[in-house]
């Protein structure tokens, strides 16, 4: 069994906020491989499913972001799963816009959902990093992650929820790499292959045609000489 966090705060007012990009990615999960329908628990909202062959639960944790780590808590202890039994999808600042990264360990970084897990689980928990940008300098980061996405990310935002959502199965048997290649097959898709050329013209000289044997008599010929 699979535990999938999104990390983002509850309320409409928040829906599509930045740091609300973890709800966001377990909704496509959700609504891409047909989990039940999301009910409360563990201080969240839940769903349950399968992807390939893990069942896995969904958890949108409702205490706001700083106070995430009660959720999980309680949800891993519920289904009696270690921290390595537990993804978290949160926003990340030092990825570029739509791009995505996934790790096992290490630190929080400053990020208040990650923090608050880390309190209630310590590190050993796996991480998927959705690059939301920076907005250049720390006192205007609180009011961009609070802030919606704009209307000119919609686009790179619908191709990397879609991603997620092909790759799941992938993420949820612990291949990252077939994941992550599930993701980038939708923000930068390869080219159509070119339709099959043309074939060359033929530039090689026709052969000439063979001159029609002469007829002529010798006396026709010494004629046609002095005309």
């Amino acid at each position: 069994m699979r535990l999938f966090v999104g990390l983002g705060n509850p309320g409409s007012q928040y829906a599509g906020n930045r740091h609300n990009i973890g709800f966001m990615a377990l909704d496509q999960i959700a609504s891409d491989h047909g989990f039940s329908p999301w009910k409360n628990k563990f201080q969240g909202k839940v769903a349950e499913g399968r992807l390939g062959r893990e069942k896995v639960i969904l958890l949108k944790p409702e205490t706001f972001m700083n106070r995430s780590g009660q959720s999980v808590r309680a949800a891993m202890d519920f289904y009696k799963l270690d921290p390595v039994d537990i993804t978290v999808f949160h926003d990340e600042l030092d990825l570029a816009p739509g791009r995505l990264k996934c790790k096992t360990g290490g630190g929080h970084a400053g990020h208040n959902g990650l923090r608050s897990i880390h309190g209630h689980l310590g590190d050993a928990y796996a991480r998927v990093r959705l690059g939301i940008g920076h907005p250049g300098r720390k006192e205007l980061v609180s009011g961009y992650v609070l802030h919606d996405f704009a209307k000119a990310d919609q686009d790179w935002l619908d191709d990397l929820m879609r991603g997620i959502g092909d790759g799941a199965p992938y993420l949820a048997e612990g291949d990252t790499g077939r994941f992550m290649n599930a993701v980038s097959l939708r923000i930068a898709p390869p080219r159509s292959s070119k339709s099959a050329a043309t074939p060359k013209e033929n530039t090689q000289p026709k052969p000439k045609e063979p001159e029609a044997p002469d007829t002529r008599s010798a006396l026709q010929k010494l004629a046609d000489k002095f005309r």
